[in-house]
């Protein structure tokens, strides 16, 4: 089955950047990062979800964590330069960023947004991105997707 190139691949297709895409049957159900860890074989530390956040002075960024761990806000406003940072609401993502629950990604949003990874990422050679959309994953070498997406590592704790 061939699969269909979501921007995020493109964008890595365009920065000469290794990556594998995994697909897996979405349950609407289950769209929590560890059911996708299994779904794609991964451990739940190894598959990150991509929260969209809007700080107080920085407005909207993306704070990608691993997916058995859960967003620490005032470690990631620290992180960004903010003094507070809050969770977007769900109505807000798609047009925000394009991006459905469950298919956001921190690579080729509608509109570039600073990208904060957990330093967690550096236990693995590789870890789990959304692919843009539900269904997909991009295996993506942490340095490889703060190099694509001009991010940074923060300390979740």
């Amino acid at each position: 089955m061939k699969i269909k190139k979501t921007n995020a691949a493109r964008i890595l297709d365009e920065a000469h950047i290794p990556y594998e895409l995994k697909t897996y049957v979405v349950d609407p159900e289950h769209l929590e990062a560890p059911h996708v860890a299994e779904e794609v074989g991964m451990s739940a530390g190894q598959v990150f979800k991509t929260l969209c956040v809007r700080g107080d002075k920085t407005g909207v960024i993306f704070a990608v964590i691993a997916g058995d761990d859960e967003l620490n806000l005032k470690a990631l406003a620290r992180a960004s330069g903010n003094k507070k940072t809050e969770l977007v609401h769900l109505k807000e993502l798609l047009p925000l960023t394009g991006y459905i629950r469950g298919g956001c990604s921190p690579i080729g949003a509608k509109k570039h947004y600073p990208v904060f990874l957990s330093d967690t990422a550096e236990h693995w050679t590789q870890i789990a991105i959304s692919g843009g959309q539900r269904g997909l994953q991009i295996i993506i070498a942490p340095q490889d997707l703060l190099s694509v997406v001009q991010g940074k590592m923060f300390n979740n704790r």
